[in-house]
């Protein structure tokens, strides 16, 4: 069973502290006899459809990877010391800033895991998630940062082992990660996830969701804290909205399977109300909701931590999707992306596979301010 915490990490850990050293995926160190190639990976982002902060407590929460929202890793063998390559920083990887961390460790994790630690290598990341919005940037440049690194190797990881490796990023970005984020950026589909454990779910019908970045750092930390300090308090009522909270993911289950959209889109909205009670929710993204709701949405919601971040909501068509992206930027939304969920049966598994066809609405942002370790500006796709 994973150690509960909030969905991105109840705090970031020490940037300074030494990388760790995890039995579970140490490998046998250096070997002259490595032979690298060049490597190269993706993942998406994800969204957190029900359950956020009901997962810390033990309650399930149902996942949606993002594939309008990818990161690239491009791994090679380096002369001399190992190098990044971001639009946050570009140089030695000794020399990156702290937030860049989580990226370093992701390498070192998986060189390690696979026989080449200490290996040198260039390391190159083109990314258009945006991070610090709870949709899972840190998680996807982890993965691709060590999709890159087996690649590079010629090793084949199984879905698990990946998953180890990306935890220890995770660890260096979050303190002690839930492991949602983790599954969800390598998902081929929605997946069902409970005190570590994660199932694909079944999806009866096509959905159509509208994420609207309110071009404010999510601030999960301060929201778990927030939570947490209003269960001491009131113990009881708090209680009661967590399960709550935890019951509309058991309903949204049913909702997907049996092709409830309706139904489902209410539940989004009640999840919403429900996660302002607990203090996650901002004027930002209630502005945001507010103008989805009226623009016809069948349903809307914070996503992540919450406190800032993005914004989701459940449109009735593809086309509808457009009218929901005019109004959403009318009301303040810096981007908005689309996501298509086709119906599908139980998916095989959580292993990497082409998630749900996904475009943006309007073509994303070519531009922006870094905001995080995986916004990168200038965005090149390497496909």
């Amino acid at each position: 069973m994973t150690e509960r915490t909030d969905l991105r990490g109840a705090a970031a850990s020490d940037p300074h502290r030494p990388l760790p050293n995890d039995d579970a995926v140490r490998g046998d160190g250096a070997d002259a006899s490595v032979v690298m190639g060049a490597g190269a990976a993706s993942a998406t982002a994800k969204v957190i459809l029900f359950g956020e902060h009901a997962v810390v407590y033990g309650y399930p929460a149902i996942a949606v990877p993002v594939a309008a929202l990818t990161v690239r890793a491009d791994v090679r063998p380096a002369l001399g010391g190992s190098t990044i390559d971001s639009a946050l920083f570009s140089g030695p990887l000794a020399d990156a800033p702290a937030r860049l961390r989580p990226t370093a460790v992701a390498a070192e994790a998986a060189l390690t895991a696979l026989g080449a630690a200490h290996t040198p290598v260039a390391v190159r990341i083109r990314s258009d998630i945006p991070a610090e919005r709870g949709v899972g940037s840190s998680a996807a440049v982890a993965a691709a940062v060590v999709g890159a690194v087996a690649d590079a190797l010629q090793v084949t990881l199984d879905a698990d082992r990946h998953h180890e490796l990306v935890q220890i990023a995770e660890r260096a970005a979050h303190g002690t990660p839930s492991g949602l984020d983790a599954r969800a950026v390598r998902a081929a589909g929605p997946i069902w996830f409970r005190s570590g454990d994660v199932e694909p779910l079944t999806v009866a019908v096509p959905l159509v969701f509208v994420i609207a970045d309110t071009g404010v750092r999510g601030r999960t930390g301060e929201a778990v804290a927030a939570v947490r300090a209003l269960r001491e308090e009131f113990p009881v009522h708090t209680d009661e909205v967590i399960a709550a909270l935890g019951d509309l993911a058991v309903s949204a289950r049913d909702d997907l399977a049996s092709g409830d959209a309706e139904s489902l889109g209410r539940r989004m909205t009640r999840a919403h109300a429900l996660l302002g009670e607990l203090g996650a929710g901002d004027a930002a993204l209630d502005r945001l909701a507010k103008a989805a709701l009226a623009a016809g949405a069948l349903g809307a919601k914070l996503t992540g931590g919450g406190r800032g971040g993005c914004l989701l909501a459940l449109a009735r068509s593809a086309a509808h999707a457009e009218d929901l992206e005019t109004a959403l930027r009318a009301a303040g939304a810096t981007d908005v992306w689309a996501t298509t969920v086709p119906a599908t049966g139980a998916q095989a598994s959580d292993a990497p596979a082409a998630p749900a066809e996904s475009v943006p609405v309007r073509p994303v942002s070519r531009t922006r301010t870094p905001v995080g370790s995986e916004q990168i500006t200038n965005v090149e796709q390497t496909r």
